[in-house]
């Protein structure tokens, strides 16, 4: 098949015009294998692109390409930041009621070190639904986006306004920041939405109800169990107000409660306390616990970047997430082009380069000019000599036939004599 052979080097100049990606490969195979090497280790997406095209590539090949287009398109995001952040235009209409979270994801770099990736995701909030198998109403989100980078707080704060806007949060209807009780998370809604509506994630919650329960009854103890699951009932649709008193108690009456840390997880409750008002929010219509954040933190980002034997250099995280923000978002068709225009644009540049480089290198050569010594009067040099003039050829000899003479000695020798 034609699609299926590598483009030798060397159509330039007509690459642009046709369209080719810089490198060996046809667009269609170039964004093929890009798009398997951001689902699958780089060795596979190499693999499978054999399987499907019968064009072999090298894991290095599809491990350039694939970084080198996630690369293109986190310039593409910062520069549109740029241009928000320059230009502020109106956001697009948001969803009557958006559900903003967010968290970070460790995932290991070189040298043995270990980066948090930060992740945002938007979703939309569906009506509530009855579940039989607990036997209430459950409020859940649906149509959502993620955000990834690493980096700083305040930094993943800024770059996120690419997404943010997108998805028009900044006109939604009413937004519910649902999210655990980290203190970045409060700046970076401060940021967005101010005005959202703070919950705490009622598992994170949960989590710190059961440090306290575990300290007091014991681990594998059987009252834990009951004990645990009526309080977090409770706390559902009572509130936090009686639980909060009642765990204040049991802090205080631990013996080890100071070696234990059980003051620092009251207190972590305690400052929480309007955002651990469940009753209210299941009234209002709002979910209360982020499962769609902890399914990108996995989706998104572990399940490419946290595999076995996987180890990255910092510089190649952020390409990664890129690309992975894409395929998750179901956005490839739409910002696939982007990639592939900028891309198209940094060859042309490295180019012009060249030919700068080229053109500055021989304009800084001397000009070699001949060179006369002074002084010396100048001659012309002498002229040829005549050429000699031609002899007269003398005419050919002609032989003559006579015989010998009778007496002639040759007739005499034995040799000249005639054979009869």
């Amino acid at each position: 098949m034609a699609c299926a052979q590598p483009v030798k080097v060397g159509f330039f100049p007509l690459d642009e015009e046709l369209g080719l990606i810089p490198g060996q490969l046809t667009p269609i195979l170039h964004e093929n294998l890009v798009r398997l090497g951001a689902w699958m280790p780089f060795r596979q997406a190499a693999e499978m692109l054999k399987v499907f095209s019968e064009v072999k590539v090298s894991e290095y090949t599809a491990r350039q390409n694939t970084l080198a287009a996630g690369g293109a398109y986190v310039a593409e995001q910062n520069e549109e930041v740029e241009r928000l952040e320059r230009e502020t235009p109106r956001a697009p209409r948001g969803p009557a009621k958006a559900i903003l979270s967010a968290d970070g994801a460790f995932v290991p770099l070189l040298h043995g070190e270990w980066a948090e990736v930060k992740t945002m995701v938007i979703g939309e909030v569906g009506e509530a639904q009855w579940d039989a198998k607990a036997k209430e109403w459950v409020v859940r989100s649906h149509s959502h986006t993620s955000f990834s980078r690493l980096t700083d707080a305040a930094t993943f704060s800024r770059l996120a306004l690419v997404e943010t806007q997108r998805r028009g949060l900044e006109n939604a209807g009413k937004v519910g920041a649902l999210q655990d009780g980290a203190e970045w998370l409060q700046g970076f809604t401060d940021y967005h939405s101010p005005d959202a509506l703070r919950i705490l994630d009622f598992p994170h919650a949960a989590g710190y109800v059961s440090k306290i329960g575990q300290a007091t009854f014991g681990a594998n103890s059987p009252e834990l169990a009951s004990w645990y699951a009526d309080r977090l009932h409770k706390l559902k649709h009572s509130g936090p107000d009686p639980l909060l008193l009642e765990l204040d108690t049991m802090v205080k009456a631990h013996p080890t409660a100071q070696s234990l840390k059980l003051p620092e997880a009251l207190a972590y409750l305690e400052k929480r306390r309007e955002q651990m008002n469940y009753p209210l929010f299941l009234a209002l219509g709002w979910p209360i616990a982020s499962g769609a954040m902890e399914s990108a933190n996995k989706v998104v980002v572990e399940a490419r970047l946290k595999g076995a034997g996987m180890h990255w250099a910092r510089p190649h995280v952020d390409p990664m997430l890129a690309l992975r923000n894409i395929v998750c978002n179901d956005r490839w068709e739409q910002d696939w082009p982007l990639i592939e225009a900028r891309l198209r644009s940094q060859a042309r540049q490295k180019c012009r380069q060249r030919r700068l480089l080229r053109a500055s290198a021989t304009s800084s050569l001397p000009l070699l000019q001949p060179h006369f010594p002074k002084n010396i009067p100048f001659s012309p040099p002498p002229s040829p000599p005549p050429s000699p003039s031609p002899v007269a050829s003398s005419p050919p000899l002609t032989p003559t036939h006579r015989r010998p003479a009778p007496d002639h000695p040759w007739r005499r020798s034995p040799i000249g004599r005639a054979r009869l």
